[in-house]
């Protein structure tokens, strides 16, 4: 039996997870970074402020909930995206601590993106890690980024992952927390958004999706809650108003990414794709794939599960 130890250190979770290779198990554990009240996101100071804080426990509470052997391998997140460019400090407490404990134990450590860190996520924890030997599209869909990504097999990195389109201004996750503010509901509001939509009847509003040559604008949808809203539109009817908007841009974006990439797989993963409403619509499309809600927000065991494949691929390639 070999074990990975995988651990991310994002910009609103610390996040350690243990893989087993033989029976494919996997055991977590996470903790939120403190946000005051009423902020919409943290400095990057204060996120490695706390991160450094809760790390540290966090692993000795994993290797108490799964005792075993000892890792054969260290996984980790270095970076938001793959890339030279992509850079943020908070992403420095865990490559360094799984720096030490690679040193410490006589073991390889394996780097890689954040994103990469979501997609293997969502497809291990519906059992589609086969997924990955051949090209699929994907989803990045949370508070930093709405990325649609072609991804390709990569003998080095596991996922080569390319950026088709984007946001080109607010991204998904953002407009879920800045109309969660506006309807007084605690950062992050994706979860309480989500159940205070699901109070409202269904109905449609009709705002059509802004796309350029594949890339969406949802900067329109805070103007149009915060227009609802002071014209006294419930709170319910206001959330799902916000979520039917991301879901119609993200329908729209799927459409025009099948038409240059015709009959490839789509997997949607990021934390805002637990999201109740939007794995209702986008789940009609056929070929369409959603990560487990557990495992859509931000965790460690994508990271992980991409050590123990990267692990693996080393020893096959070693002389």
């Amino acid at each position: 039996m070999a074990r990975f130890l995988g651990l991310d250190t994002s910009n609103y979770t610390t996040s350690a997870a243990v893989y087993d290779d033989i029976e494919h198990t996997l055991c977590q554990r996470r903790r939120l970074l403190p946000v005051q009240d009423g902020a919409l996101g943290l400095r990057q100071s204060d996120a490695v402020f706390s991160h450094t804080r809760q790390l540290a426990p966090l692993v000795e509470e994993l290797c108490a909930q799964c005792p075993g052997p000892l890792p054969a391998a260290v996984g980790v997140s270095v970076s938001p995206r793959d890339g030279a460019e992509s850079y943020m400090p908070c992403f420095l407490v865990g490559d360094n601590t799984a720096r030490c404990l690679g040193a410490v134990l006589g073991v390889p450590v394996y780097g890689f993106s954040h994103q990469a860190g979501h997609i293997m996520a969502a497809l291990a924890s519906v059992q589609r890690v086969g997924l990955c030997s051949a090209p699929f599209l994907a989803f990045h869909v949370s508070g930093g980024t709405t990325d649609l990504l072609l991804v390709t097999p990569d003998d080095k990195k596991i996922l080569s992952i390319a950026q088709l389109a984007t946001s080109l201004d607010l991204k998904a996750g953002q407009a879920v927390d800045r109309v969660g503010g506006m309807l007084g509901l605690a950062f992050p509001a994706g979860r309480a958004l989500d159940a205070l939509s699901l109070q409202a009847p269904e109905q449609r509003f009709g705002h059509r999706p802004v796309l350029k040559e594949g890339s969406c604008c949802l900067s329109g949808i805070e103007n149009i809650c915060r227009t609802m809203l002071d014209r006294g539109s419930p709170a319910p009817q206001v959330a799902l108003c916000c979520l039917d908007y991301i879901g119609r841009t993200l329908d729209a974006m799927v459409e025009w990414a099948l038409a240059r990439h015709p009959g490839l797989p789509v997997v949607f993963c990021g934390g805002v794709m637990s999201n109740t409403i939007l794995r209702q619509r986008l789940g009609r499309r056929p070929g369409v794939l959603f990560g487990s809600a557990e495992l859509s927000s931000d965790n460690a065991c994508g990271t992980a599960v991409l050590a123990a494949l990267a692990h693996e691929r080393s020893a096959h390639q070693a002389p």
